[in-house]
């Protein structure tokens, strides 16, 4: 139990920048974050060790999350109410650049799975963890991402 614990603290911005991706309300990221976590200890039992925690832990989180959003989406068409709070998870110094924004406001607009790369490549995830977390190869992940950055550069020049 404590190995559990001291992983999940060690890796709980993962689940915060999760829960912030995917969520409109702070009511609706705390079930989410305690549904992720609940996911996390059900599986800890089966974590080999073959793939780093926080690779394991972002499978689990985005899949737990994806389904999570889907079932939310019958409620509502908007993702994110406090855009402020999705924004600090890059920029935690202070107030985020309008070229920033502009790019969140893009990523909102993405669907579950493209949300889920451009969060892992964010994070300073390599092309195979982020093949690894998702289950898709490498090369299609490198694919995906490149359409994304070239579509989200269109758009800042489009608002710019």
């Amino acid at each position: 139990m404590t190995d559990f614990q001291d992983l999940i603290d060690a890796h709980r911005k993962i689940i915060f920048k999760v829960c912030t991706a995917y969520c409109r309300h702070a009511d609706d990221r705390q079930d989410l974050a305690q549904e992720i976590i609940l996911q996390l200890w059900r599986a800890y039992p089966g974590f080999d060790g073959r793939v780093k925690f926080s690779t394991w832990m972002y499978r689990i989180a985005l899949n737990v999350a994806i389904s999570f959003y889907r079932s939310q989406r019958r409620h509502t068409r908007h993702l994110v109410d406090d855009e402020a709070a999705l924004l600090n998870v890059i920029d935690e110094s202070g107030t985020p650049s309008d070229e920033m924004r502009a790019v969140w406001q893009i990523i909102e607009g993405l669907d579950e799975l493209n949300r889920a790369l451009v969060l892992l490549f964010l994070d300073g995830n390599s092309h195979a963890e982020i093949a690894a977390v998702l289950g898709i190869s490498e090369s299609n992940a490198a694919t995906k991402l490149g359409r994304i950055r070239q579509q989200i550069r269109r758009q800042v020049q489009r608002a710019a």
